[in-house]
């Protein structure tokens, strides 16, 4: 189980625009659901959507919900706290 601060260190990592190692970080709490949510939003800025849809729906949240991965970021991150 990862913590909280991995989470956030992985959201920097996707800001920074290294979503390859923000998918590392999301794979390792695959039952969190901010850990899914995490996971969906680095595949949606990987342009897999097939499987970034998948990690939306066990995060609860859809893929149509946020166009710009930045700001979704900013909301996982603010779902934290």
């Amino acid at each position: 189980m990862a913590s909280t601060d991995d989470l956030k260190h992985a959201i920097d990592l996707a800001l920074s625009g290294d979503w390859e190692g923000a998918h590392a970080v999301a794979q390792r709490d695959e039952a969190d659901p901010l850990y899914c949510w995490l996971h969906a939003c680095s595949h949606k800025m990987e342009g897999d959507a097939g499987n970034s849809r998948y990690w939306y729906r066990k995060a609860g949240h859809r893929f149509e919900d946020f166009a710009d991965p930045e700001i979704e970021l900013q909301s996982i991150r603010a779902a934290i706290n």
